[in-house]
């Protein structure tokens, strides 16, 4: 985002400066945009990617325009336009950093970010490649996903991922509360679907116990993180350590206190 527009720290001490608005813009102040799938029907629980309770700083929603899960998990043809349209929209409301709420948006990662001027992490599954940066070479990474079949060699070559041996995928389509979720039945019960969550992430690390962090592809996946992270004593990875990342590069504060 080029241009006169405030873009750094805008508080005590350096207020009084000349500012500059983009004509058409009429909203400022969200540093993070982030796309969700515009139809869907089960709860958003607060640690949910589109619930306004999940982080600390303020995010704007963008529905993508017709967008089904199954539409993004097949890849429908209509899908590629419709995110950038969303993603250019976000570009206009002033928003520095573009994120998505499903980690199946990565289908279109190297496409939108190409078309934008703000950075674009639209998937969970970008972080795979910093996280097995930390690992020994020797440890693996879990990956529980709310469909196993849709991560693709293609999806996972959008994100950069090229290590994909030293991936455990774990699926939950079919757990009893979890389906839900891409099922759309508009109720589950919150503690039935943490545990299958757990259950997923422990079954991985009895199975495979090189396994030396998790991540949580889903977006709906992260009010389970602490859960996950107690139980299998491991670090826990998923959409909010991304969009946070994102948020403090391009949210930067002066520091404050005493020498």
């Amino acid at each position: 985002m080029q241009g006169t527009e405030p873009y750094g720290y805008f508080g005590p001490g350096n207020a009084d400066r000349t500012v500059t608005m983009r004509k058409g813009q009429n909203i400022s102040g969200y540093p993070v945009g982030i796309l969700y799938i515009e139809d869907i029907w089960y709860p958003l629980v607060p640690g949910n990617i589109v619930n306004g309770y999940t982080f600390p700083f303020p995010v704007r929603l963008k529905g993508v325009k017709g967008l089904t899960i199954q539409k993004l998990f097949t890849m429908d043809p209509s899908v590629e336009s419709a995110v950038l349209r969303a993603v250019w929209e976000l570009e206009g409301e002033g928003v520095r950093a573009i994120s998505g709420a499903c980690g199946f948006f990565g289908n279109y990662q190297k496409v939108a970010a190409a078309g934008s001027s703000v950075p674009v992490a639209l998937s969970s599954l970008i972080q795979v490649p910093w996280i097995f940066s930390t690992l020994r070479p020797d440890q693996s990474l879990a990956v529980l996903t709310a469909d196993a079949s849709s991560i693709t060699p293609y999806l996972l070559e959008q994100c950069g991922v090229r290590e994909t041996e030293r991936l455990v995928i774990r699926d939950l389509r079919h757990a009893p509360e979890f389906s839900c979720i891409l099922e759309g039945r508009g109720s589950f019960d919150n503690g039935k679907v943490r545990k299958e969550v757990v259950a997923a992430a422990l079954d991985a690390v009895r199975l495979r116990p090189e396994i030396g962090a998790i991540l949580l592809e889903c977006s709906d996946m992260p009010p389970y993180a602490w859960a996950v992270a107690d139980a299998v004593r491991r670090p826990v990875f998923d959409f909010t350590t991304l969009i946070r990342w994102l948020y403090c590069a391009v949210a930067q504060t002066p520091y404050r206190g005493f020498v």
